[in-house]
C-alpha cells in the first residue's frame, strides 16, 4: 500500500469533496480518498493506493473535478 497527500485549492463544500473523491477514486489502484476540507483555502487530499500514483494522473483527476493542485504548473 502507498499513501500520498496532495494540496488542493478551490474546494468550498461537501459537494466539492465528493467530486474530488469520485474523480481521484476512479484512478486505477486507488483504494481510498480522504479529504480534509478547508473551505476557500487549501484542502488536503490523502490517497491510498495499491502502488505509488503518477502525480500527473492525480492532477488530471483533480482538474476533471474542477479544482487544482496547489503549486500545479500544468
Amino acid at each position: 500500500m502507498s499513501q500520498q497527500s496532495y494540496e488542493v485549492t478551490g474546494m468550498t463544500c461537501e459537494h466539492c469533496v465528493n467530486a474530488v473523491r469520485t474523480e481521484v477514486g476512479a484512478i486505477d489502484g486507488v483504494t481510498s480518498v480522504d479529504v480534509a476540507l478547508v473551505a476557500g483555502g487549501t484542502s488536503t487530499v490523502t490517497v491510498t493506493s495499491a502502488a505509488p500514483l503518477d502525480d500527473a494522473a492525480v492532477a488530471a483527476a483533480v482538474d476533471e473535478a474542477g479544482y487544482e493542485l496547489a503549486g500545479d504548473r500544468s
